[in-house]
């Protein structure tokens, strides 16, 4: 499986790039982004530019891809909503619509948060962007699941060690690319599904 991952220097970015690196499954991780990640690794390539949206700059190849891991995101303090709009719906579709056309079959994670809105009627408006986002992703042609991470307990999601392991317990990249167990919502398009939390 090959796996193009953005967001890597984040906190739940990291945790699914060591997760990718330490899974036999996965044969090669290109991780976009604006910051360098100081890793290096064999199944490793990693592209360092701007617009992590520009996927032609990046040398993307999205037949060449089976999964992309979308784990970039900013927190919505002081924001105005279209600024907010920009760099969390804008920025994500417009990844997810070039990878969904050329490669209906990619699996495509969205890394979303608990408490969002699908409805676009709530009062939060960070809720009703990532509602957005998520609805606008659902209704693209690939296997789109979104994983709503609790945002007080993200840290210890992504790190945390498991029993007796000193190894993060982010779930194994295989298990997202097939169906996600932490997913609030899913779609494998069409037609329209939905998974119980």
């Amino acid at each position: 499986m090959n796996v193009i991952l953005f967001g890597a220097t984040g906190m739940l970015g990291r945790g699914v790039l060591r997760a990718c690196l330490r899974d036999d499954s996965v044969d090669g991780v290109l991780a976009i982004g604006r910051r360098p990640l100081g890793v290096t690794h064999p199944k490793l390539r990693e592209r360092v530019q701007d617009d992590p949206s520009d996927l032609s700059a990046a040398g993307v190849d999205p037949a060449a891809y089976d999964a992309c891991f979308f784990c970039l995101g900013v927190s919505s303090l002081g924001m105005k909503e279209e600024e907010y709009r920009r760099v969390t719906h804008d920025l994500t579709l417009a990844v997810a619509r070039p990878l969904a056309a050329a490669n209906p079959g990619m699996t495509f994670v969205y890394v979303s948060g608990e408490g969002t809105d699908s409805t676009g009627r709530g009062r939060s408006m960070w809720a009703r962007v990532k509602g957005r986002t998520e609805n606008d992703l659902l209704e693209l042609p690939f296997r789109a699941y979104m994983f709503r991470t609790p945002a007080s307990s993200s840290r210890r999601a992504a790190y945390a060690p498991g029993p007796g392991s000193t190894a993060p317990s982010t779930p194994s990249p295989r298990r997202w690319s097939r169906c996600c167990g932490g997913c609030h919502r899913t779609s494998s398009s069409p037609p329209r599904t939905s998974a119980a939390p």
